[in-house]
């Protein structure tokens, strides 16, 4: 999982009261909302590096044509209860073959990352309050799940459970003396 900090990003918002440029800079890794991706999509340069914002609102296979232009799906969690990102993030992944970073935008905490990791985000921009520490540590609290998901799509009772849970014991016993 790659965290995003807002101040180092090499992807920048399109801003300006006219949208994106028509012709941005060859080396500009632009981010842009779904409403200016559909007023320029269709004179935008295909070799630059793009980016769409996508609101947890929208069916995301709406952007199906679109994917191989994009580099970047940010999926938006307006607040943290709000799961409708989690279902987007896994059709780009499994039924849209997304290749590309899902981002993870939002009201993003620490306890999330399981799960954001599980239904196909790769990289999150963490809520300001979140430690960065805390959100590595919690991707580590679980060795495997029964249930398939986007990286391990097999439900256990299908895979070969000896490896994994060799795993499983080897980062017990690292917590052992840890009080964890």
């Amino acid at each position: 999982m790659k965290f995003i900090d807002s101040h180092h990003d090499r992807w920048h918002t399109a801003g300006g009261e006219d949208g994106p440029q028509p012709h941005p800079p060859a080396r500009d890794w632009s981010l842009l909302t779904l409403e200016q991706w559909h007023a320029v999509r269709d004179g935008w340069p295909a070799a630059l590096h793009t980016g769409v914002i996508v609101p947890n609102t929208v069916d995301i296979e709406t952007l199906a044509g679109d994917l191989p232009r994009l580099a970047l799906v940010a999926l938006q969690f307006p607040k943290w209860v709000d799961g409708r990102a989690y279902t987007q993030a896994r059709l780009l992944r499994v039924r849209l073959r997304f290749g590309g970073e899902v981002r993870a935008t939002g009201d993003v905490l620490v306890d999330m990352l399981p799960l954001l990791q599980r239904t196909g985000f790769d990289a999150v921009q963490l809520r300001h309050d979140q430690r960065l520490e805390a959100a590595e540590r919690a991707l580590g609290f679980f060795a495997g799940h029964y249930q398939g998901d986007v990286r391990q799509p097999r439900p256990a009772f299908a895979r070969d459970l000896s490896r994994e849970t060799a795993g499983a014991a080897a980062a017990g016993e690292l917590f052992a003396g840890q009080g964890i």
